[in-house]
């Protein structure tokens, strides 16, 4: 049988969608063994890590970058992702959404240089990969649209626009609304060769204690046929998962999709099929956020699961959720990498053992023992930089003095 196109794959599996609201499957396919993923992340929202602050002149937005990118050079490491829609806005000239505040500190403001352009340029001189990190649906860390540019689209779409938690956030129940960020997310992929698409964690937002999502509307309309809302919200997010790959397929064909979930899909109480964990968040049934189908009927290219725990953490064990999710991933076309909380290294705030510096290099030699985990990707760049703790240099010394392959 002839080796099936991603978009011919994801396109089948949007056919078993539209047939019913039951949960969707497709055929699996097997790809090319690819090299060792050591990776990491450049937050740009709020300049959590580029850049350092908002309103540098370009030139020193540029150094700035291209120092990130020579350190993950120096500490071995082959891929960095680069966020650049963190909150409906770009890091490129985009005709869908305004420039990001984190640039000039004034939304819209053009910063006099093309960051994405100049990233994946740079990144490829130095021998890195370049995934461009999306939020899909995040809008502002704020309640209030009048302080969102005046081309916004959220302003001229306020239907399209639910406030939850102090924030402003697209609504996923709303075809327009995932056919617009699908629009956005291509056009960065369409104007630059980046080695892929990389969403977060957030689909629907973190619950809030005592208060409620106010998609009622769009439920109303769209929802029909379904068992309930939960069912229906998942089904909007899966929907977004495999229209996304078929486009990306479309547009560049080659180009990785991969997503990088809360890492625990269910505890164990909640599904036989769970993890051994009790955390108070499952992507789930929070989230909307079905991660082990996508995993298992291959529906992304790579999953980076966000394994932000210590080994022996009670409520959410590395050392349990590690073979979970290599179990997940087994006999899937997914690659699994895993995501590793480099910035909880020497912080008095978190459980002791992350004052240990070797806690890190043990999660390394742990993933060892499981073929399907291909790699780590460490958050995030300025503790990559930093490194207080010394746990980035204890990983370089004790797994990564030989350079890798490429991720593929």
């Amino acid at each position: 049988m002839g080796r099936i196109t991603r978009r011919a794959f994801a396109v089948a599996a949007l056919s078993t969608l539209a047939m019913g609201p039951s949960a969707p499957g497709g055929e699996r396919r097997r790809v090319q063994e690819p090299g060792e993923m050591r990776g990491m992340w450049i937050a740009t929202v709020g300049n959590r890590d580029w850049p350092s602050r908002s309103g540098l002149t370009a030139e020193a937005q540029r150094r700035e970058l291209v120092a990130h990118l020579d350190t993950a050079a120096r500490r071995g490491l082959n891929a960095v992702f680069l966020q650049v829609r963190p909150t409906a806005d770009a890091l490129w000239p985009s005709p869908y959404e305004p420039w990001s505040a984190c640039l000039t500190g004034t939304q819209g403001r053009d910063p006099g240089w093309d960051p994405l352009g100049t990233a994946v340029a740079e990144a490829h001189a130095r021998g890195l990969e370049l995934h461009a990190w999306f939020n899909p649906y995040r809008i502002a860390a704020h309640s209030d649209p009048g302080r969102l540019v005046a081309t916004h689209p959220a302003r001229r779409h306020p239907d399209w626009v639910v406030t939850y938690g102090g924030r402003l956030y697209y609504d996923p129940g709303l075809p327009e609304v995932r056919s617009f960020v699908q629009d956005a997310v291509l056009d960065a992929v369409r104007q630059y060769p980046v080695d892929a698409v990389h969403f977060d964690d957030y689909f629907y937002p973190y619950p809030v204690a005592g208060q409620i999502f106010d998609d009622a509307a769009a439920y109303d309309r769209h929802g029909g046929g379904f068992p309930s809302r939960a069912a229906w919200r998942r089904d909007n997010i899966d929907r977004l998962v495999l229209e996304t790959a078929a486009r990306i397929e479309e547009v560049r064909p080659g180009t990785q999709f991969g997503i990088s979930p809360f890492g625990v899909w269910r505890n164990v109480a909640s599904d036989p099929r769970g993890s051994d964990t009790r955390a108070g968040v499952q992507t789930y049934d929070d989230l909307y956020a079905d991660t082990r189908t996508w995993v298992r009927e291959g529906w992304i290219d790579y999953v980076v699961p966000q394994l932000y725990w210590n080994i022996g953490f009670a409520a959410a064990d590395y050392a349990k959720l590690l073979p979970w999710w290599a179990e997940a991933a087994r006999g899937s076309r997914t690659r699994l990498y895993l995501g590793e909380a480099l910035y909880k290294a020497g912080d008095p705030a978190q459980p002791a053992a992350w004052s240990d510096p070797a806690e890190l290099s043990r999660h390394l030699t742990l993933a060892r023992n499981h073929p399907e985990a291909r790699g780590h990707v460490f958050f995030a760049a300025r503790e990559v930089a930093t490194d207080p703790a010394g746990a980035m240099a204890r990983v370089t010394a004790d797994h990564y003095r030989l350079p890798a392959a490429p991720p593929r």
